[in-house]
């Protein structure tokens, strides 16, 4: 049997989406379909609203309903540490830990040729300003341990060569709890070139 064709409508908008396959979106629109109008209604007010009230940092690309976004205009972060992401969602993500008190630059996604995204896509200048405008100690690359954040690394590496800050990256390696033996041979060479002296 097929679907009508108002599902499967939402069906192809639901497989769009970043890591949703044909049968997690055909879940997704039954479970609406199920829900009733209220729900489906209360889904799509969301999504139609979602840009309507957001800002995109003029400061550090974050999306916000403020421009400045509430941490660049925060005078308690520390100004030296500037984390380099590439994407809003990763900045979430370490914001979710509550360690971080320094500030971020959102690059907008990852070199990637192979994709057309090269550094001209990304927002690798206005980084480069931030730097020399003054003020940043230390550079903290958190690009994604791929082939495209580690392209994106290279390349912010040699963009920053001679601003006389620190560049650092993030340590990957064995999550917390992990076995050794489980482990692939990427992740465990990641977790020993990220060693840290004990004493």
């Amino acid at each position: 049997m097929q679907y009508p064709k108002s599902v499967q409508r939402l069906i192809a908008e639901f497989a769009k989406l970043p890591g949703v396959g044909k049968k997690s979106a055909e879940r997704f629109a039954l479970h609406l379909l199920k829900a009733g109008h209220r729900d489906a209604a209360s889904l799509a007010r969301a999504a139609a609203e979602l840009h309507e009230g957001l800002k995109t940092c003029r400061v550090c690309g974050n999306v916000d309903e403020h421009d400045p976004c509430r941490i660049c205009a925060d005078d308690k972060r520390d100004t030296s540490l500037l984390c380099v992401v590439e994407e809003v969602g990763d900045l979430c993500a370490i914001e979710a830990m509550g360690r971080f008190r320094g500030r971020y630059h959102v690059l907008g996604g990852a070199i990637s040729p192979l994709d057309g995204v090269g550094p001209e896509e990304l927002r690798m200048q206005e980084l480069v300003q931030r730097v020399k405008d003054g003020g940043v100690r230390e550079v903290i690359l958190a690009t994604s341990s791929s082939v495209a954040g580690d392209a994106t690394c290279l390349y912010v590496e040699k963009l920053l060569e001679g601003t006389g800050v620190d560049l650092t990256r993030i340590a990957f390696g064995l999550p917390v709890g992990g076995e050794i033996e489980r482990a692939d041979p990427n992740t465990l060479a990641r977790a020993l070139d990220g060693r840290r002296r004990l004493r």
